[in-house]
C-alpha cells in the first residue's frame, strides 16, 4: 500500500520477499545505519526504479534498529538537501559509497533535528514568557494549540475566544514575538512557533 502511495508499486509476490529481507535485515544486530544502507539497496535490487521506496524502508529499518515508534523522514530530506545544494551526482542503494553517504546523511539529519529542536524549544519559553502579557480569557487554550500543533488557523474554534479575538490574540502573539504568521496573506492566517 505504501509502494502505490508511493507511485513505486511492487507486485504482490515480490512484497512478500521485500518483507522477509528487511525482516533480516533488521535483526542483524548491525549498526542503525548500515541496516538503513542494506533495507535501501535490498528495495532497490528488487526493483531498481523505486528509490522513494527504498529511502522511505531505510527510514524504516533506522526506526526498527533504534526501537523509535515511528519512522522519520531523515534521509530523503537530507539527500534531496544536498541535491539541491548543487552536491553533484551522488551515489544510489547498492552503489560504491552508498554506506558512507547514508551515516553522513542521517549524522547531518540528525544535527538538523537537534538545531530545530532547541529552535523550538526557545520559542516555546518565548511563548509562554508572553502569557502573563496576555489578558484574553482563552489564552491557555490559544497557547496549549501554539504548542500542540505545527501551525493553528486563526479561524480554528478555540474555547473561549470569539472569531475577533482568536485573530487579536494571534496578533498580539506576533508583536510580541511568541509566534509567527506563517503565510503571509491578509486572510486564513495561520500560526505557529
Amino acid at each position: 500500500m505504501v509502494a502505490a502511495d508511493l507511485q513505486s508499486p511492487i507486485p504482490p509476490e515480490h512484497a512478500a520477499e521485500l518483507i522477509a529481507a528487511l525482516r533480516e535485515i533488521v535483526i542483524g544486530g548491525r549498526p542503525a545505519p548500515v541496516v538503513a544502507a542494506a533495507a535501501a539497496t535490498a528495495v532497490m535490487d528488487l526493483r531498481a526504479d523505486v528509490e522513494s521506496l527504498a529511502l522511505l524502508c531505510a527510514d524504516a529499518a533506522l526506526a526498527k534498529t533504534l526501537g523509535w515508534p515511528t519512522p522519520l523522514p531523515l534521509l530523503a530530506g537530507e539527500l534531496f538537501a544536498r541535491r539541491a545544494a548543487g552536491e553533484g551526482r551522488r551515489p544510489r542503494p547498492g552503489e560504491a559509497g552508498w554506506g558512507r553517504l547514508v551515516a553522513l546523511s542521517y549524522g547531518r539529519a540528525a544535527l538538523a533535528a537537534l538545531d530545530l529542536a532547541q529552535d523550538l524549544s526557545r520559542r516555546a519559553v518565548r511563548l509562554a514568557d508572553a502569557a502573563p502579557k496576555l489578558r484574553a480569557k482563552g489564552k491557555t487554550g490559544a497557547i496549549t494549540a501554539l504548542l500542540g500543533d505545527d501551525a493553528v488557523s486563526a479561524a480554528a474554534p478555540i474555547a473561549g475566544l470569539s472569531d475577533r479575538a482568536r485573530r487579536r490574540l494571534f496578533d498580539r502573539l506576533v508583536a510580541l514575538g511568541a509566534a509567527r504568521e506563517l503565510t503571509g496573506r491578509a486572510a486564513f492566517r495561520l500560526y505557529g512557533l
